[in-house]
């Protein structure tokens, strides 16, 4: 699907006769659109948008600066469906996605129920040319980088682990950066693997939680933690002999499984319920 600038993919359930709740879905640092999620979220009976916000066709190359407003575009796009209700409209979205989801669901209210996984309670400096000392932030407003928590060049890179756990460490220098999310209107459903080797995602999850309770937020909130699991703790259901459930980004095959095998009926079942509440 290509409008108003945006590059996605657009699902909707055969034989659908009224508009449905409608779910935007947002990959990680591997850009592009994607579309096994959104069309997998789509088989329970919601309309799914799989937005490419860079590394596509008419995009940003890098995740860096990427305007806000192209996600606001969007927002209004799925509204003007028919096959979607636009009084029902949630966000799902693994890593950087995450991080863009929450970020997004802060400054929009049209966006009602929100799962981040492995999600990132911060706005990160960006990836490639932005990574750079002295670099931008992955997202911008009004064509300036959002406030964000830039990469601690201090010492020598080793992994990318290393580099996100020490600068996530000086986070308390960089209040700013920290992503509003008691702004969010409604539920947030937030799903990490304990032994995420990508990003430390369970830490900045528990910051979300303090951060909500700390201002009194009043809508639902979860929090799925995972043992053994990695930064794939989050998605459709693998396989048991899936070769890609044991990978670098942490946690064990078994571990992996189980994590995904929990947490995806019960994404699902928190989209459901939070998106068809009477309001």
């Amino acid at each position: 699907m290509r409008a108003n600038g945006l590059v996605a993919a657009f699902f909707v359930p055969a034989g659908a006769e009224k508009p449905l709740p409608a779910v935007i879905v947002l990959g990680g640092s591997e850009g592009g659109v994607g579309g096994d999620t959104a069309r997998s979220i789509a088989q329970h009976g919601f309309a799914t948008l799989a937005l490419a916000y860079f590394r596509a066709p008419g995009l940003p190359d890098e995740l860096g600066n990427i305007p806000l407003e192209y996600f606001d575009t969007a927002i209004n796009w799925l509204k003007e469906q028919p096959a979607v209700d636009a009084n029902r409209i949630g966000a799902f979205g693994i890593s950087t996605g995450g991080e863009a989801a929450l970020l997004i669901a802060s400054r929009n209210p049209t966006i009602r129920a929100v799962v981040a996984g492995a999600p990132s309670n911060v706005v990160w400096q960006g990836i490639g040319k932005a990574s750079a000392p002295g670099g931008a932030a992955s997202f911008s407003l009004g064509g300036k980088s959002v406030s964000f928590l830039p990469y601690d060049h201090s010492k020598s890179f080793t992994t990318v682990y290393d580099l996100y756990i020490r600068s996530f460490a000086k986070r308390d220098a960089y209040p700013d950066a920290a992503i509003p999310v008691e702004k969010i209107n409604g539920g947030i459903l937030l799903i990490c693997g304990e032994d995420d080797r990508l990003w430390p995602s369970c830490p900045m999850s528990d910051e979300v939680i303090a951060r909500l309770k700390e201002k009194k937020f009043q809508s639902r909130v979860q929090l799925l933690r995972y043992s053994n699991a990695g930064h794939g703790a989050v998605g459709e259901p693998y396989t048991p002999d899936d070769p890609t459930a044991k990978d670098e980004l942490g946690g064990t095959q078994g571990g992996n499984v189980a994590a995904r095998t929990d947490g995806w009926p019960k994404a699902i079942a928190f989209l459901s319920e939070v998106l068809n509440q009477k309001r």
